[in-house]
């Protein structure tokens, strides 16, 4: 029996697709290698795998067989890309330039400059845009302070807790050294009345 056709789709565990990309990858290499040889083509053959890595294989010289390929389909060539490039640059710069006028007329509208050549639509639409972010201010204004008083709340009961150990600590301090000091004074008062001495075993 032949082998059963296999279903092309993407191999999910990452270890059998390493595997699989590197046995077709070499595959691919060698069978672009024997037709250049075989047939005398002009083979260019240019991989990147999943993590960014190039492979690569020319019969001839890559750039070469590249401007050729460009050439037939009617790609721009390298000249031709540098002023297209620069051309492209250029619009940009302007761009962001605009951009920037832009953003930095809105600022000063929104800080109450340059306001005289606005219609009234156009400051309604900066009253509201300021309103929105005053708001915004507040509530986060509101939320910082909820923040630390929590946390404030939270110290000041740790606080709290550890006065509360301290004092027991020296209560326990103080009861010792009220014992110790009653003991002491006991010895001392019965060390005060001399003690009979006894003569014969009959005491005077």
């Amino acid at each position: 029996m032949g082998r059963g056709k296999v279903e092309l789709k993407r191999i999910e565990n990452p270890t059998s697709r390493q595997v699989t990309f590197s046995k077709r990858r070499n595959g691919l290499l060698k069978k672009s290698l024997e037709l250049s040889i075989l047939c005398d083509a002009e083979v260019a053959i240019l991989i990147f795998s999943p993590s960014g890595k190039a492979y690569q294989f020319a019969s001839h010289d890559m750039d070469r067989t590249i401007a050729r390929y460009r050439r037939e389909v009617g790609f721009p060539l390298s000249s031709d890309l540098r002023s297209v490039s620069m051309e492209f640059w250029k619009t940009e710069i302007e761009e962001l330039k605009r951009s920037a006028n832009l953003l930095e007329t809105r600022l000063r509208h929104l800080a109450g400059e340059d306001l005289s050549m606005l219609n009234m639509k156009e400051l309604k639409q900066i009253e509201r845009q300021i309103k929105t972010g005053v708001e915004r201010v507040r509530s986060r204004k509101r939320r910082m302070m909820s923040e630390h008083i929590n946390l404030l709340k939270m110290k000041q009961k740790a606080l709290q807790e550890e006065n509360s150990r301290l004092q027991k600590r020296v209560k326990l301090h103080e009861l010792h050294d009220d014992n110790v000091s009653l003991r002491a004074s006991g010895e001392n008062v019965y060390n005060a009345y001399p003690r009979p001495v006894l003569q014969n075993g009959v005491g005077h």
